[in-house]
């Protein structure tokens, strides 16, 4: 039996509310730079990940291209989905109704509010970068059974 998530589920689980380690290429001697960042994501779609335009992650990405995200579950068994691709698009402004909306996924309604309260002074730097899913890696050992 395979332990891989068909094109269905992957899609969906990667549709669920995960935090994503996206890893980014350096050409600058260092090893990958990886790095846990909020996404939003709907089958047959793009990832999106909301960033500071000005920070070293953005930085590389916009040099590299491509990036990997992973997404996975935090408790057992265990089920994730990696994903790599190039980036198609970066937008360098970001509305506060983007922002809330992403919060919104993770924090819910109100923790949305608080959280775009607390940071709306940063939402001039922020950009959103857009990944288009080419190679998918998952695992689902929920498949595993016993």
């Amino acid at each position: 039996m395979s332990l891989a998530m068909t094109a269905a589920e992957r899609e969906a689980f990667l549709a669920e509310v995960h935090v994503a380690v996206v890893t980014v290429a350096d050409d600058d001697g260092r090893g990958p730079l990886a790095i846990p960042l909020w996404y939003a994501y709907q089958p047959g779609g793009e990832i999106i990940v909301v960033t500071d335009g000005n920070s070293r992650k953005a930085q590389l990405i916009r040099k590299a291209g491509r990036v990997t995200v992973c997404a996975q579950t935090q408790e057992m068994p265990y089920r994730y989905a990696s994903v790599e691709g190039p980036v198609t698009t970066i937008e360098d402004t970001v509305t506060v109704e983007q922002r809330w909306e992403l919060a919104r996924r993770y924090l819910g309604p109100e923790g949305a509010d608080g959280y775009i309260a607390a940071t709306r002074d940063v939402t001039d730097r922020m950009c959103a970068i857009h990944i288009r899913p080419e190679h998918w890696l998952t695992r689902d050992y929920t498949k595993a059974g016993g």
